[in-house]
């Protein structure tokens, strides 16, 4: 078994096929699929379920994931201190965010990285929050932005916390104050993507009774605010995901306020590599310029 089968073995979990995993690693598929045979003959028992669709892995693929994992991070921390005390910037960080951080953060926070350590390589993989923290856990990714609360035993530190506003076209009225209340959303129908009914925003909508019968599902953000625009019903976003967003519409505050806490996930500080250390030193440093200290909760 050589690292190289493990790397494999990484990809096409993530990939979820083997075309995929080959043009990522710059190989051919048969070269993918010679590499995985052999890894499942040294190990006994098969990784992958094969479908016309693509792969997924066994139970038994789903058990070793991580110990495979923490061998590939391992070697990469280990290439990292090598590279230190041979006086090079060299390293890897494997990010993960949800839309509103890769469009409103990132871009500066990579730039801001990239100007430090030219030669570290950031890629970035966008999910929704559940998906980020697993992926962290199971170590292939090495930062990952999600929301409180985290289950997981990772390293957990809140960056932020994000006001959660109601959205309405420009000809809505309220019943009184500058504020959402129930009277003002008892008929409402409410517009939101599915995978965000949610943590914060469905603690929200349940405060004010706005039921499952009262939703509607759109695509993004920007679906959303163009769907309320045409009056086809309320929406509810936080703050950040509203900044590169435009529409003929008014966003209030509910009359009890509600958050969602961005925070940042990663590995224990003793399993992480400098590389990533530093990247997450920056995330602080830009987070604590843009809003003031950080505000843990």
């Amino acid at each position: 078994m050589t690292n190289f089968s493990y790397e494999v073995f990484s990809e096409v979990a993530r990939q979820k096929t083997f075309i995929a995993a080959a043009k990522q690693l710059q190989v051919t598929p048969s070269a993918i699929s010679h590499s995985i045979n052999s890894l499942e003959k040294d190990l006994g028992f098969s990784l992958f379920v094969r479908s016309r669709s693509g792969v997924r892995l066994t139970p038994n693929g789903q058990r070793v994931l991580p110990l495979i994992q923490d061998i590939l991070n391992a070697e990469a921390t280990l290439n990292e201190e090598a590279a230190l005390i041979n006086g090079l910037n060299k390293g890897r960080v494997r990010i993960g965010a949800f839309s509103s951080v890769c469009i409103n953060w990132l871009p500066d926070i990579i730039n801001k990285f990239k100007n430090i350590y030219p030669d570290i390589e950031v890629t970035v993989w966008q999910g929704n929050f559940n998906d980020v923290v697993e992926q962290v856990k199971l170590g292939i990714l090495d930062i990952g932005f999600s929301a409180l609360p985290i289950e997981e035993n990772l390293e957990v530190i809140p960056l932020y916390k994000d006001p959660i506003y109601c959205i309405t076209p420009q000809d809505f009225k309220l019943h009184r104050g500058k504020s959402i209340t129930r009277d003002d959303i008892k008929n409402e129908k409410f517009i939101l993507q599915q995978i965000d009914y949610d943590r914060d925003t469905k603690r929200a909508l349940d405060t004010y009774n706005v039921s499952v019968n009262s939703l509607q599902y759109s695509i993004d953000d920007a679906s959303i605010i163009a769907m309320v625009e045409s009056g086809l019903g309320l929406g509810i976003l936080p703050e950040l995901a509203l900044q590169n967003l435009s529409g003929d519409v008014n966003r209030y505050i509910f009359s009890e306020h509600f958050y969602r806490t961005i925070c940042l996930v990663t590995h224990q500080k003793k399993q992480q590599t400098p590389s990533v250390k530093a990247f997450v030193s920056i995330i602080e440093n830009y987070i604590s310029d843009r809003y003031g200290d950080i505000k843990v909760v």
